[in-house]
């Protein structure tokens, strides 16, 4: 009888071992550098005619600028939205995004993922610079940038890498999280594009920071729900806001517009991160 309960006793220790939980791993470290140039900004212009279908802004003229962003979580690196094209006429940047991330230290192969907002060329100018990435990008972009015959406005030519199978691409139809623990969640948001995702970043120190892509162009765009005449669809662009708005409240999270300088200086200037 002494033997039985002995046996059953350490039956019950070894199940409580299988049992147990594995300790958990440390969360990886999170930030988000705003790169310092991703295409000249041009002289402030009117809006109304072009980023309004409700002739929305009287004589507003606004100054847009060109971002992109690196995301680092851990020891892998997320680059969302890749620019100006170096030769642009007029918009070029004078300082490439590889030469930018070399200045943090990061080679073009430790970029695990590219992710794109959507398929215009201010977004889109130097992802051809990161061939060993895997592209996340929107199934609508990804569809519309692999038809035989792209549309005017879509950028294909720098795609020509993933396109013919040269390199790994994951096309989105909705939201992706990145790195499989929620700290960062590429957002479907279709409206300006077919499949124009916009970006959530947690963060510890800073808090939650959203980006849109060109969900919006400018805060009178984002207050107003603006459209402009020549986004894909009126519709999708409104359930959008509206969807992003909800989350930025959810989440109280910061709003970074990526054309309005307003809003993309509530980031730290390059070369320093949020945290």
């Amino acid at each position: 009888m002494r033997r039985t309960l002995k046996i059953l006793a350490l039956g019950i220790c070894a199940n409580g071992l299988v049992a147990a939980p594995v300790s958990a791993q440390p969360a990886a470290e999170v930030t988000l550098t705003r790169l310092g140039d991703c295409g000249t900004p041009q002289a402030p212009t009117e809006v109304n005619l072009r980023f309004s279908d409700t002739y929305s802004y009287g004589g507003l003229k606004i100054q847009f600028v060109f971002s992109c962003y690196l995301v680092k979580h851990g020891d892998q690196y997320l680059l969302w939205d890749t620019g100006h094209s170096m030769t642009a006429p007029n918009v070029a940047p004078k300082v490439s995004v590889v030469d930018q991330l070399a200045q943090l230290g990061v080679k073009p192969e430790q970029i695990q993922y590219v992710g794109i907002s959507h398929y215009h060329a201010d977004h889109t100018g130097q992802v051809a610079s990161f061939p060993q990435s895997m592209l996340l990008i929107g199934k609508g972009d990804w569809d519309a940038i692999t038809s035989p015959k792209p549309a005017a406005g879509v950028n294909a030519p720098p795609f020509a890498h993933w396109i013919s199978g040269g390199g790994k691409v994951e096309p989105l139809p909705t939201d992706k999280d990145v790195f499989g623990d929620g700290t960062v969640l590429i957002l479907n948001t279709p409206g300006h594009t077919p499949g124009h995702h916009g970006l959530l970043v947690k963060l510890k120190e800073k808090g939650n920071v959203l980006i849109t892509g060109d969900l919006v162009h400018f805060r009178e765009n984002y207050d107003g729900n603006g459209v402009p005449w020549f986004n894909a669809s009126r519709a999708d662009s409104l359930a959008s806001i509206d969807r992003f708005k909800k989350l930025a409240a959810n989440f109280k999270a910061t709003v970074i517009i990526q054309h309005d300088a307003r809003d993309v200086g509530k980031l730290p200037a390059f070369p320093a991160a949020a945290k």
